[in-house]
């Protein structure tokens, strides 16, 4: 079947390898035959099927752990514009998903001048932390550690689940932007297990500081994602010269 085609034989592979996926022919998760076995199954040379692998890995839809196998990607539940600022709780509710929140710790710390340079405020003396685990549907799939100017929760407390965002809301200090940097991560020995990752599963960074209404940062946000389970994307629009 693979060589009454006439495109060249690695992209048969690729297509009948994604048409087998949808099928459900291989589940998520599931491990594919070995190459040996794969090779014979498609009538093609292991060369040939090495190299639709390859390209199948780049398009995440297989990965491949060395001494293990390759296995087929589990897709993201999760998928967001990375232009659009969503909070955490709206992509697991537009995943039909019930959204959580694990909570770990929190405290007032002296701001440091790394701080102070952040949120541009040389008089800054304090800053809460919390750090804090997002469910979906109890599984967890983002770890969250925020730092807030301490000064914002005089006469005021948050709960330990509640929404930052929505919290600056109600003291009138709506986040209207983030300035976001992300970062491709590894295992990390406390996020991952927190996470509940294989040793295979990456992470996504996304480091973000936030301003109000008044251009001023009141939020500053490491969110650790499990790359398996969200993906974001971009549109970048061409610039004329």
């Amino acid at each position: 079947m693979i060589k009454a085609d006439q495109r060249p034989l690695y992209l048969q592979v690729i297509d009948r390898m994604k048409e087998d996926i949808d099928k459900k022919v291989y589940e998520e998760g599931q491990k594919l035959p070995s190459e040996f076995e794969l090779s014979k199954i498609l009538g093609v040379s292991r060369a040939t099927l090495r190299e639709a692998l390859r390209l199948l890995e780049e398009d995440g839809v297989v990965i491949r752990r060395h001494g293990v196998g390759t296995f087929v990607h589990s897709k993201p539940l999760f998928s967001a514009g990375i232009e659009e600022m969503q909070s955490v709780t709206d992509m697991i509710v537009k995943a039909n998903m019930k959204p959580g929140t694990i909570f770990l710790s929190s405290s007032v710390q002296d701001a440091t001048e790394e701080d102070k340079r952040k949120f541009n405020k040389d008089d800054l003396t304090e800053v809460m932390e919390i750090e804090r685990v997002r469910t979906a549907d109890d599984a967890p799939v983002v770890y969250c550690l925020d730092r807030i100017p301490n000064e914002l929760f005089v006469n005021h407390s948050i709960h330990e689940t509640k929404s930052i965002f929505r919290f600056l809301e109600e003291i009138g200090r709506t986040i209207t932007y983030a300035v976001t940097y992300i970062e491709p991560v590894g295992y990390d020995e406390k996020i991952s297990e927190i996470l509940e990752c294989d040793p295979e599963t990456s992470l996504l960074l996304l480091k973000q500081m936030h301003y109000d209404q008044h251009e001023t940062p009141l939020l500053y946000s490491l969110n650790y994602f499990r790359a398996d389970k969200f993906k974001f994307h971009v549109v970048r629009r061409r610039v004329k010269a």
